[in-house]
């Protein structure tokens, strides 16, 4: 029987879930909560075996939240549930310590497989997050230590290297030209470059993409 604990401020979608799951001969929610502020004392309390989280809470949210989790109780089970698809929130879940990622445009029925799989000791995600996931590692790996650039920031300077305009960046990562430009001045200063054509020289020089 897994013992189910859900972290989700949207009271609505939380009591659906808790219907859904309580449907299942195998399935048992012992409780659910709409952050994460107490989550070491109601893990401590309630046992659970499987935990689906949420992000973006009030108070504490669910990255703060699969943290506390895996360190105080390693052995439970943490399944991020959430709206958002962005590398940073992504990654950061999973090296907190999460076992597996859905968004929540997800199918009853695939999140129900998705426990029993976690539950099993595999690593469940939506296949696009799992797309990400690897793409993800892919650039990390490339990453010279010496320059300190996250994941995205190279992905932005690889897309300038290969000419694309910021208005192209923004729309292949679904995010503003602003915080384009917010990533590009990271990766000046941290390139020690003042503007994109030395960035661009300098990623050459030291041959970060091939």
């Amino acid at each position: 029987m897994h013992q189910i604990l859900i972290y989700e401020d949207n009271e609505r979608l939380r009591n659906s879930l808790e219907l859904l799951l309580k449907g299942m001969p195998n399935m048992n929610v012992v409780g659910g909560f709409g952050n994460c502020d107490k989550v070491i004392e109601q893990v401590k309390n309630l046992m659970p075996t499987v935990i689906l989280m949420d992000i973006d809470m009030p108070g504490e949210g669910g990255i703060i939240g699969v943290e506390k989790v895996k360190r105080h109780f390693p052995e439970v089970f943490v399944l991020m549930f959430t709206v958002f698809d962005d590398d940073e929130r992504l990654m950061a879940c999973l090296r907190s310590g999460a076992n597996g990622y859905l968004l929540k445009k997800t199918s009853p029925l695939q999140i129900i497989d998705a426990i029993e799989n976690v539950a099993s000791g595999g690593a469940p995600m939506t296949p696009e997050i799992a797309r990400r996931v690897l793409e993800t590692f892919k650039v990390e790996r490339k990453i010279p230590s010496d320059l300190g650039l996250t994941p995205r920031e190279m992905q932005v300077l690889e897309l300038l290297i290969k000419g694309h305009t910021y208005k192209m960046i923004a729309h292949d990562f679904s995010i503003s030209v602003e915080t384009v430009r917010s990533h590009l001045k990271n990766i000046y200063e941290k390139m020690h470059v003042n503007n994109g054509n030395e960035a661009v020289a300098k990623a050459l020089r030291m041959r970060l993409f091939e």
